[in-house]
């Protein structure tokens, strides 16, 4: 591939944009300035350095954020700053989506895509990718409420009832706080807040710890994002 169409993959603008930055001798490989646009390269495994910033090549991209409080999972926010803007504009020119939502006030994993296919796959209600929420509660958190968690409840305005596929005590809520950690396949609005409200409790304070098989990295600051190896570190 050529190396002006590599960087117009990764979305670094449009084609005579990329062009003009590989001419300009912006970009650099293992160290060494490309300045041919038209030179024909092996993209897989390639580390670009565009302008200073190594990127690692990605047919797709896949990442996860850890996303702070207030910020809004949309591209046109209403009355906060929007997570996109958290985002590369690499990223951005790829057009790559939130796979799901996060509330405003909830923290956490986060994950984009560009490919479509994944997008669907792990947003589609029939393929139950388990999700699972540590949340901060204002009451104590009772072994009835987390049987009826268990068994299923019935939510305002929702006459399906919904249920955990796992819940136990979590230790980490804040002080003053009582912890629940939920597993949960669907992705509802406000989930998980509504099924806290309708077992009698209220949740203070919301955070998603994991997404299929992944957990947020330890390392991963909020507001920082990271590549991921491949759709298989989150679900097989």
């Amino acid at each position: 591939m050529r190396l002006s169409q590599i960087l117009f993959s990764q979305g670094f603008g449009a084609r005579r944009a990329c062009e003009g930055l590989v001419a300009g001798g912006f970009v650099a490989i293992g160290g060494v300035v490309h300045d041919d646009p038209f030179e024909e390269l092996a993209p897989e495994g390639l580390i670009l350095n565009v302008e200073g910033k190594d990127w690692p090549y990605h047919a797709k991209a896949l990442i996860a954020l850890n996303k702070p409080a207030g910020y809004e999972c949309s591209k046109k926010p209403k009355h906060h700053p929007s997570v996109y803007s958290l985002l590369p504009p690499p990223l951005l020119r790829r057009d790559a989506q939130s796979v799901g939502r996060l509330d405003e006030d909830t923290t956490g994993l986060l994950l984009f895509t560009d490919d479509g296919q994944l997008l669907h796959r792990w947003t589609s209600p029939k393929h139950h990718v388990p999700k699972v929420y540590d949340a901060s509660c204002k009451h104590p958190v009772t072994p009835d409420q987390i049987a009826r968690l268990l068994a299923g409840v019935v939510l305002q305005d929702d006459p399906e009832p919904v249920r955990a596929l796992a819940a136990e005590p979590w230790d980490g809520a804040a002080d003053g706080l009582h912890g629940i950690r939920l597993t949960l396949a669907e992705g509802k609005y406000h989930q998980v807040k509504r099924m806290m409200a309708a077992v009698s409790n209220r949740v203070e304070a919301l955070h998603r710890s994991r997404f299929g098989k992944l957990e947020l990295p330890s390392d991963l600051k909020p507001g920082a994002w990271c590549w991921l190896p491949g759709p298989g570190a989150i679900a097989d």
